[in-house]
């Protein structure tokens, strides 16, 4: 499992934010999946619970997850990445 470095100028939250999106990238975490809770993500990554909200925040604001209130938070459908502008047709 990768792991923070502490001494990056990316922020912590960002840094987790970034390895959830690559498991939901390559799949590891399906759409509709519900993601680890944030007191999961505290443990697994040895931060504060408040690091671990703002990584959660940030995957929400970027479009990866979305949070039903009461029931967790779950990948987001996202659109394929299109990269040099590709276009269907």
């Amino acid at each position: 499992m990768p792991e923070i470095d502490h001494e990056s100028p990316t922020p912590v939250y960002q840094q987790i934010a970034a390895l959830i999106a690559q498991e939901i990238e390559s799949g590891a975490l399906p759409v509709n999946r519900k993601i680890p809770s944030e007191a999961a993500l505290t443990q697994r990554f040895g931060v504060a619970r408040e690091t671990a909200r703002n990584a959660v925040r940030h995957l929400r604001e970027e479009g990866w997850v979305f949070t039903m209130p009461q029931r967790g938070t779950y990948v987001a459908e996202r659109p394929p990445k299109t990269e040099g502008g590709s276009e269907e047709g």
